[in-house]
């Protein structure tokens, strides 16, 4: 609470009967943030989602937590995964929670497993793939961007989600196909 505010809400005090102060604190303060549970394998709102290179569950939605943060579970992911791309304004953090996932971050090949993670800053291509017949992992974008709509406006035609074009009204650079992708 601001000094200035404090000074005034003190002076009201003085001036306000028993009871009146409490009142038009209650008036004045945020309300307390909603807590949403999510359990294990289910989706925020209340389906799961894909775009075709993995089951997606949103764990984490962007009106939670005001354009800051949202994240979402990725699981059932296929080897090839998404084209190599950046992100103009998120920060893109991967934890491995099974099996075990190929990354490329900038120049750099990683492979990691579980409880293993890397981020991927903004500005810096990317790609990544299961290299397991079973991987499930989590990804956090921050800020939340227009990452939440690009899941769901690309959900019904995956291949197009995938284009320059589409990627681009999100935020997003195209630079090629996925490094991990077996013609």
């Amino acid at each position: 609470m601001s000094v200035a505010r404090r000074a005034f809400l003190q002076s009201a005090a003085s001036l306000l009967p028993a009871g009146a102060l409490h009142d038009l604190l209650a008036q004045t303060a945020p309300p307390a943030p909603a807590v949403h549970p999510v359990g294990a394998g289910q989706d925020r709102l209340g389906s799961p989602h894909s775009l075709g290179v993995s089951s997606l569950a949103f764990k984490v939605l962007t009106a939670d937590t005001g354009g800051n943060l949202f994240v979402i579970e990725h699981s059932h992911l296929v080897p090839g995964g998404p084209p190599l791309h950046l992100h103009l304004n998120q920060d893109e953090w991967f934890y491995v929670m099974e099996g075990r996932v190929a990354f490329q971050v900038g120049s750099q090949s990683l492979e990691l497993g579980p409880g293993e993670s890397v981020l991927g800053p903004r500005r810096l291509p990317h790609a990544f793939s299961s290299i397991a017949p079973q991987s499930r992992m989590l990804i956090a974008f921050t800020p939340a961007g227009k990452m939440e709509q690009f899941f769901l406006d690309g959900e019904p035609n995956p291949a197009l989600a995938m284009t320059p074009e589409f990627m681009g009204r999100y935020e997003m650079q195209w630079l090629g196909p996925s490094p991990f992708h077996k013609s």
